[in-house]
Formats: C-alpha cells, structure tokens, sequence
C-alpha cells in the first residue's frame, strides 16, 4: 500500500456567466453570477526536503494570476470558456495550472458555484 501526501488550497472569485446550451426557459440560460471558489489539490508520494509537497505561498504564485483572469469578468468572453459550466470551469482551471506544479501532482480541482454545488476535474491514475 502507498502513502500519499497531499495539499489543498481554496481561491475565491466572483464572475458573471451564462448557459447557451441550457433548454430555452432554464434559468441559467439568462446572464447571472456566482461568488465562485475553487480548491485545488496537489498529491506526492513523497515530501521535498524542506518538508513539503509544495509550499502554498508558491502555490499562489501559480494559482493567483489565473483567478485574476476571470474575476469580475463574464466568463463565457474568456477563450475556452464558451459554456462555463462548473464542469468545464474545474477543467480550465485544472489545464491551466498543471504545467506549472513541479514535484507533486496536480489531482484535483473543484469549482463550487455556491457553498452546496460544486463539480471536480480529477486526474486518475498513476500521479508521476
């Protein structure tokens, strides 16, 4: 059995969005906004020898700039956000952070819209 470590950070903004895809008469086809937060989750299986997987302070050096793109914004004017669904916000998130964590795995992002909905983008498998 393997030992993982692992880290979470929640990050808070607040955007407008629509759902073009909805039914006609869906009340989230009209423009409304959330007061959205999104954890994210970094796994290792073993910790650096500073004792972390990753330091949260460099973790919002990664995380910050990208929650900036989208506060206060409509999301659906942000490319690859066309029908910013929480689905597809935890996956923007998820794509847009990966290629920056180095020495653990990003597993997970979950994008609440409010404190009882939320949905998750999660990395399976192996995490390095």
């Amino acid at each position: 059995m393997s030992v993982i470590f692992s880290v979470t950070r929640r990050y808070a903004f607040e955007a407008a969005h629509w759902l073009p895809l909805v039914a006609d008469g869906h009340k989230c086809k009209r423009v409304h906004g959330h007061n959205y937060e999104i954890e994210v989750t970094v796994d290792a299986y073993a910790l650096r020898p500073d004792g972390f997987i990753i330091d949260f302070w460099d973790l919002d050096k990664i995380v910050d700039p990208i929650v900036e793109r989208v506060d206060h914004r409509t999301l659906n004017e942000i490319a690859g956000l066309g029908n910013p669904t929480a689905e597809l916000i935890s996956k923007w998130f998820f794509d847009a952070i990966k290629p920056h964590i180095i020495g653990g795995a990003l597993r997970r992002v979950r994008c609440f819209e409010t404190k009882n909905c939320w949905a998750d983008y999660i990395m399976e498998g192996p995490m390095l």
